[in-house]
């Protein structure tokens, strides 16, 4: 399902408003957030795909890392986790449902969190997720709708899980960008987030399946200013843009494309750039707004962090690339 696909199913659903509730989904938030009293709010999510890898601990691990992202991307610490299973009875033994399992409690546990139960049905592919509770002081939320003009924008994991996911199933992957891909989609953002509360950072969101440019998009939207981007500093995971070169291509990036191909100044960025821009990430990085005179401070804490544009007034298009 892309961006335009979700706003459309939307649209006509009722709203119910509340004082407690300061983050529904009207924004496209990464979670929505519940205040419980003055110094405590609940961050609530739920993510769950099917395997976009072989190895069935690693898939649980990816799937565990994507799911608590949600929580970071809102400043949150996630508190607990309930397993969401659809598996193949008959079809797949019983131990790989235990190896999805074992790896996504071993990241959730990674995260300080708890494992507290689940739901498991019988279906005809299988799919792994978490439904993940956090908390977050109400007044230290990270929020798209957040952005003001004159932030800098920090990219904190390069791009190219799509493809590359893709190309590995086609086993069209040499060993070292596999390494490298499966490390970053494990790797979880809590680092990025804490950094980010800890230097004045109040605008974030995770780069997941709409990509670069949709979940920018959706933080240009929320808070009313345009993006630009400097699309040739945009990192990338080693081997992604080759294997788009030798024409791997996922159906999430043209969705994304469909969806965005009006809405976005695309300037001079060439095909190839632009192929990662939209590519679907898995377990990808936070896209950070941070005040100006503090970057030097939060690439400090986050080396691996890339400065890669600039929030300004809104605009014609709420992207730009420059």
């Amino acid at each position: 399902m892309g961006p335009g696909d979700l706003t459309r199913a939307l649209s006509d659903l009722p709203l119910r408003s509340d004082p407690r509730l300061i983050v529904g989904r009207e924004t496209f938030d990464d979670a929505g957030v519940f205040v419980m009293s003055d110094d405590l709010a609940l961050v609530q999510t739920v993510d769950f795909f099917a395997p976009i890898v072989d190895d069935p601990y690693l898939f649980g691990q990816i799937a565990a890392a994507n799911a608590l992202s949600d929580v970071y991307a809102m400043g949150g610490e996630p508190l607990t986790a309930l397993n969401i299973v659809g598996f193949p009875s008959g079809k797949l033994p019983l131990e790989v449902l235990t190896d999805i399992l074992r790896g996504g409690q071993d990241k959730v546990h990674e995260a300080g969190a708890f494992v507290v139960g689940g739901h498991t049905i019988i279906d005809e592919e299988l799919k792994f997720g978490l439904a993940v509770t956090g908390r977050v002081h109400p007044q230290r939320i990270l929020s798209n709708a957040n952005a003001m003009a004159g932030d800098r924008i920090v990219l904190t994991k390069p791009l190219g899980t799509g493809i590359l996911a893709t190309a590995a199933k086609q086993n069209e992957i040499g060993t070292g960008d596999a390494a490298e891909l499966y490390a970053s989609m494990c790797k979880l953002n809590a680092n990025a987030s804490r950094s980010a509360l800890a230097v004045g950072v109040r605008a974030a969101t995770d780069v997941t399946g709409f990509g670069l440019l949709g979940h920018a998009l959706h933080v240009a939207t929320a808070s009313n200013v345009t993006l630009v981007i400097d699309a040739e500093r945009v990192p990338a995971l080693g081997g992604a843009r080759e294997a788009w070169a030798r024409g791997v291509r996922t159906g999430g990036a043209e969705r994304n494309a469909a969806y965005l191909e009006p809405l976005v100044a695309w300037g001079k960025t060439i095909e190839a750039t632009r192929a990662l821009l939209i590519d679907p990430q898995t377990s990808g990085g936070l896209l950070v707004m941070v005040p100006a005179s503090r970057v030097p401070d939060y690439l400090s804490l986050v080396p691996e962090g890339v400065e890669i544009g600039h929030v300004v007034a809104r605009q014609d298009y709420g992207l730009v690339l420059a």
